[in-house]
């Protein structure tokens, strides 16, 4: 019997396939229509030739980082690895084939190290990707700065023009040309076994092993795979802007998660391509280009790729979130009436001495360290190194530390940390990541300043408006978790994006004012022989352990990080949970603003970025597992206390903050082991 092929059928199943890439085309084709009609006059080669040379290292970048989100990974490094690459040829590089030939592969070859490097910790170790390369980020980016201090450098004009010019006077430009060949590379790969396997672990890694797919050396391949397109967009970026600059690659984080999702590739793994992403590129170094026609100022760049990151998501993901809405919501109707009451889990360590003893306090004590076992050892090892940090600082030091003033110091700076750990803390007990910290502290120091002035009309209320301000925001990023869908790593980065735009326009780049009276005075005042946020340190420790330790948000929190299907179907709201939970990290980020504002006298751009790497590695040498679910606030503040005492330990050893960024790099990748062994 002979089976006929109905073309209908057929170009449905290839629509269906391709459906990312074909929306991605659709919205370049409406942003490339946009531009074309408002630019006045038509668009010639050069317009064409200046636009792909421009958008070359973030499409290159872009295709690196599709990779390892099909594999269902997340690479937070591109940005450092840009930086890395294009310093080490920029800072060595001389007039001549073979230097120019060695340097450019050593760019190269810096990408594929930092890709061997998260592959090891990732796929060896098995460590959760978000965290490997965020570490990784630090660590390459003090490898940066040690490189090259500051931008600077020269390239010979021979480099650049060899990666700039037309490879077809007048029709082909070789920008395009790397673009063609790094889409063929990955095409290559595509076809390959390699290529069909990273697809069949992206999409279900344990089916997968079963089937006999090499798990671990597809996903090691991957990181490499990526590190070389990271790499080899430093090198780009070299020959366009002739020069180094360390701080050039983190910035294209956003852009480069940007133009993956526009591109249709879904952050879930197993679906969508490169060249959707190298559309997406183009689509939005379109719509950037737009902005400058409509003369819109270059702040809302950030703002736009924010939002446009957002949307990207909300309209690849809609069809989804309905259907798991509308069986939530049948979810929630037929247990609403049945669903048990949550108490907390218990464990044959916790079961209660004869009542005869109760009123025993060494038996009440006992209980006690049985209930907390757990916790007290995961953070036992914190405060041993605290001990041990104190111990060489008091050796080290002696001649030139007060105690008391030493003690006030490390209590003092310890403070931003500590109410930071809070926020962070609970949002990774809930099995996210909040990347919004950053600029969320720096918006709030600058508009505690801005709102202070006199024509503002605020004064002292500024303080719990900016409070109010923060709240709101990390509100905003737990609703598109919580109920949207929205990947925590995606819309945090959204919302640092977004502020950061917010933060420039607001202010014209250019901060003003000063902090109220009363926070200057809480932050260099004296009281009972200390500054007086240290006695506002203890009773916001006091309360932040009370907070994690015996209500009933708590209760619900640690339940929704241990499993949020568990805990939905024993009948609590997670969406609700998390929204509360990013709400309060909110909050903490808006408290430390307000706080670093009162400790400089001032607010400046960038004032909370120093604060993305310490406000996770205190969580996760506090004893908090990553993964969720486990934690403590005694932990956190443990790990607050070491982090500090350690930092200052390096600055009075006149440690540059290159080495201190590859030590703490290293410190969470440790403390992610050691935590992970204990667990086993």
């Amino acid at each position: 019997m002979t089976t006929l092929s109905i073309p209908g059928s057929d170009l449905g199943r290839w629509t269906g396939r391709n459906q990312g890439m074909l929306v991605a085309f659709a919205t370049f084709a409406v942003a490339f229509a946009v531009l074309a009609a408002n630019l006045g006059q038509g668009i010639g080669y050069y317009d064409v030739s200046s636009t792909v040379a421009v958008t070359a290292t973030l499409a290159i970048a872009a295709i690196g980082a599709t990779i390892v989100v099909i594999s269902r990974g997340l690479d937070l490094s591109v940005g450092a690895v840009i930086s890395l690459s294009n310093c080490l040829i920029a800072a060595n590089v001389t007039d001549t084939p073979q230097s120019m030939l060695f340097w450019a592969s050593a760019g190269l070859l810096a990408g594929v190290a930092t890709g061997i490097f998260n592959a090891v910790f990732i796929v060896l170790f098995r460590l959760p990707s978000i965290i490997v390369t965020l570490a990784s980020m630090f660590i390459v980016q003090g490898l940066t700065l040690l490189v090259m201090e500051q931008p600077g450098g020269m390239v010979p004009p021979a480099f650049s023009e060899f990666l700039l010019n037309d490879a077809v006077p007048g029709w082909v430009p070789i920008p395009a040309v790397l673009i063609v060949l790094a889409l063929l590379a990955w095409g290559i790969i595509r076809r390959t076994r390699l290529g069909t396997y990273i697809y069949a672990v992206g999409s279900d890694e344990e089916a997968a092993r079963a089937k006999g797919v090499p798990v671990v050396a597809t996903r090691f391949a991957v990181y490499v795979i990526a590190g070389a397109y990271y790499g080899l967009a430093g090198i780009f970026l070299t020959a366009q802007t002739g020069s180094g600059d360390p701080t050039v690659g983190p910035p294209m984080l956003l852009p480069v998660f940007v133009a993956v999702v526009l591109g249709g590739t879904a952050f879930a793994g197993g679906r969508g391509g490169c060249i959707g992403t190298v559309l997406g590129a183009f689509t939005l170094m379109l719509i950037v280009n737009l902005l400058l026609v409509f003369n819109v100022p270059t702040f809302y760049s950030t703002v736009v790729e924010g939002c446009m990151l957002i949307a990207a998501v909300l309209a690849a993901s809609g069809a989804q979130v309905r259907r798991v809405g509308q069986s939530l919501s049948l979810a929630v109707l037929r247990m609403r009436d049945s669903a048990p009451p949550i108490t907390r889990r218990r464990h044959a360590t916790d079961i209660a001495p004869p009542r005869t003893d109760e009123t025993l306090p060494t038996a009440s004590f006992a209980r006690w360290l049985r209930r907390n076992r757990a916790d007290l050892t995961s953070a036992l090892p914190t405060w041993a190194g605290l001990v041990v940090v104190l111990a060489m600082t008091g050796l080290l030091f002696s001649e030139r530390l007060g105690m008391g003033s030493y003690v006030n110091s490390l209590l003092l700076l310890s403070t931003f940390l500590a109410v930071l750990a809070l926020g962070q803390g609970s949002v990774v007990i809930s099995g996210g990541l909040d990347l919004s910290v950053p600029a969320l502290i720096t918006f709030s120091g600058v508009m505690l300043c801005e709102w202070t002035l006199p024509g503002s009309g605020l004064g002292n209320w500024s303080i719990p408006a900016v409070c109010l301000a923060g709240l709101l925001i990390g509100a905003i990023s737990g609703l598109g978790i919580g109920l949207i869908g929205i990947h925590p790593l995606i819309m945090t980065l959204a919302v640092n994006g977004i502020l950061e735009g917010l933060t420039l326009v607001i202010t014209d780049g250019t901060p003003r004012g000063l902090p109220p009276a009363p926070i200057s005075w809480l932050m260099t005042g004296r009281l009972m022989g200390f500054t007086p946020v240290v006695w506002m340190l203890a009773l916001f420790v006091f309360l932040a352990s009370v907070f994690l330790g015996r209500t009933a948000f708590a209760r619900k929190l640690y339940a929704v990080g241990s499993s949020p299907t568990v805990a939905f179907f024993s009948g609590i709201a997670v969406a609700r949970v998390q929204v509360g939970t990013y709400a309060l990290s909110g909050l903490c980020s808006a408290i430390v603003g307000i706080l670093l504002a009162g400790f400089s006298g001032q607010a400046f751009i960038d004032m909370g970025t120093p604060y993305l790497l310490p406000s996770i590695a205190v969580v996760v040498i506090g004893g908090v597992a990553m993964t969720g679910g486990k934690g403590t606030y005694l932990g956190m503040l443990g790990g607050a206390l070491l982090l500090t005492a350690l930092s200052t330990a390096l600055q009075g050893m006149l440690m540059p903050l290159a080495i201190r960024n590859v030590i703490f790099g290293f410190v969470i990748l440790a403390a992610v082991i050691g935590l992970r062994e204990k667990s086993r």
